[in-house]
């Protein structure tokens, strides 16, 4: 039976920042760092292994990120109501606001299918009831075209991750009830049908079902109580890496795509897997 030991280097966490606010949003560029946020200090930053976080801009509650096709990046404002695209300029392009002229509520996570479409949730109860345009939570989806729809209603979605083969969706549900979601898809990216994955629900309050990756070998990581929840392809739990604080989310990264990044309360950390997190769509691109 798998355990934890057969997924993980080493159980020990290495510290790379520390003093933020409430840490968010990580991803890996291939050329060599990582993109973070400091959600509630409105910033968002890069991290050089072994070095120092360096400020890229300011944002508007920054969140989850992701790249489109191009390598530009895409990011969640939960502050601002809206999704975003850094252009290589430097300038800031805002791409998803509104659904059928209803102001979004506060984007939370998004990712891109190989397709180019960019899926992202939007929580609705994290706003004011007064404040709510749309009436509901889902997964929303920006086609290559730029059009916004809906993509899927699930009771309060946040972390999204996509298997190899882009054929199952994941969806952590993270308040009442909490769970992952799996959604199966057809070959252009459209819902079939879907399932509860894995039961998350635990005693206490070190965390919710949030930020969540796949590594090659179709394992399902998700940040919960306790720390990271280390799933099986077939939703059978493996473990728990403790954190010593509230994990929210997480990314592989590194050359070789084995250095998760968890991205926990006022800090950020590393830890080494011995198996790799799937890459993004655009790396492929990038190279070819």
């Amino acid at each position: 039976m798998t355990s934890l030991n057969d997924v993980l280097e080493s159980s020990a966490l290495t510290k790379v920042a520390g003093g933020m606010s409430f840490t968010e949003g990580p991803l890996w560029h291939p050329d060599g760092f990582f993109y973070f946020v400091d959600l509630f200090a409105n910033r968002l930053y890069r991290l050089v292994p072994g070095g120092t976080p360096e400020l890229v801009r300011t944002t508007e509650g920054g969140n989850g990120t992701t790249f489109d096709l191009q390598g530009r990046l895409i990011h969640c404002e939960g502050d601002g109501r809206k999704v975003t695209r850094l252009e290589r300029d430097g300038t800031v392009t805002t791409i998803a606001d509104r659904i059928d002229g209803k102001r979004l509520s506060r984007p939370n996570d998004v990712i891109c299918h190989s397709n180019g479409m960019l899926l992202f949730t939007d929580p609705d109860f994290r706003v004011p009831l007064a404040q709510r345009e749309i009436g509901h939570a889902a997964v929303y989806r920006i086609a290559p075209d730029g059009s916004v729809s809906e993509f899927l209603r699930v009771e309060y979605p946040n972390g999204l991750a996509l298997s190899r083969d882009e054929r199952t969706l994941y969806v952590a549900n993270t308040r009442w009830t909490q769970y992952i979601h799996a959604v199966e898809l057809d070959s252009a990216g459209n819902v079939v049908r879907r399932r509860i994955f894995a039961d998350m629900s635990a005693d206490g309050t070190s965390g919710v079902p949030d930020g969540m990756k796949i590594d090659e070998a179709g394992r399902v990581f998700c940040t919960g109580t306790g720390g990271v929840w280390v799933f099986e392809p077939d939703g059978r739990l493996i473990g728990i890496i403790a954190m010593p604080e509230v994990c929210a989310n997480i990314a592989f990264g590194g050359p070789d795509l084995r250095t998760l990044l968890l991205t926990a309360s006022t800090s950020v950390y590393t830890l080494r897997t011995k198996v790799p997190g799937l890459p993004h769509p655009w790396y492929s691109l990038r190279k070819a």
